[in-house]
């Protein structure tokens, strides 16, 4: 699972298939919100606003 700016977002889904060698879902986290889970606020590899999750 990797929590991205849409700047990393390939970055994110290359890693994620290099791994787990599956395809994954990605989901808006300015549009979606969890009740048992908050988001990191910054992308993994930059600091920017987290905006992506790819899981």
């Amino acid at each position: 699972m990797y929590c991205v700016c849409r700047e990393h977002v390939e970055l994110a889904i290359d890693k994620f298939v290099d791994e787990y060698e599956d395809a994954p879902d990605l989901v808006n986290l300015q549009t979606t919100s969890f009740s048992a889970w908050q988001p990191p606020e910054q992308c993994e590899w930059c600091g920017k606003p987290v905006e992506i999750l790819v899981v």
